[in-house]
């Protein structure tokens, strides 16, 4: 029995492990807005780790938004785009929770933001598809219980705190 503590000890010793696995890190933020300078409230995801199946790096970021921003928003639907953040501005926004997910999510995740970047005509909507409904459809991808509540649908930083309370499992705080 000692042989075998002893071979178990120099195993441990010289770094016998398995290798860590690779993870992609898939964080909810909002922002807060502010019409003085310019930001209107706004809800999106970062991703950031490294994919599993080949080793590529991962930092990317994602929001839905209008092309355009004009109180022709209010009337309807208006052309679209999807928004990249700059590091600087991440930092000043509320994440609301992070998971962990597979590289089959993250590649989902990806297909999703691109049909909704690449669909045709005008469809950045306040009410009925914005930032709020982007971000809710991924979080749908990871198997999160999502809402949309009417009063809820200007607000991305009530909104995420409302999807981290209909989520306990993900032991995230809600955001003051």
């Amino acid at each position: 029995m000692g042989r075998y503590l002893s071979i178990l000890l120099a195993l441990l010793t010289f770094g016998w492990a398995s290798p860590a696995l690779a993870d992609v890190q898939l964080s909810f933020h909002s922002f807060n807005g502010s019409v003085l300078f310019g930001r209107y409230p706004h809800a999106f995801i970062v991703l950031e780790g490294e994919l599993e199946s080949s080793g590529e790096v991962i930092n990317e970021n994602y929001g839905f938004t209008a092309k355009t921003v004009s109180t022709r928003i209010l009337n309807g639907p208006v052309e679209h785009d999807i928004s990249i953040e700059e590091p600087k501005y991440i930092r000043k926004t509320n994440r609301h929770f992070t998971i962990t997910i597979t590289d089959a999510q993250y590649r989902e995740v990806i297909a999703l933001m691109r049909a909704w970047r690449d669909a045709p005509g005008k469809y950045y909507d306040l009410d009925k598809r914005n930032c709020i409904h982007f971000v809710g459809e991924i979080a749908k991808i990871i198997g999160l219980r999502v809402e949309y509540p009417e009063n809820m649908l200007r607000r991305p930083k009530k909104w995420l705190n409302h999807v981290t309370s209909l989520n306990p499992q993900l032991g995230a705080e809600v955001i003051n």
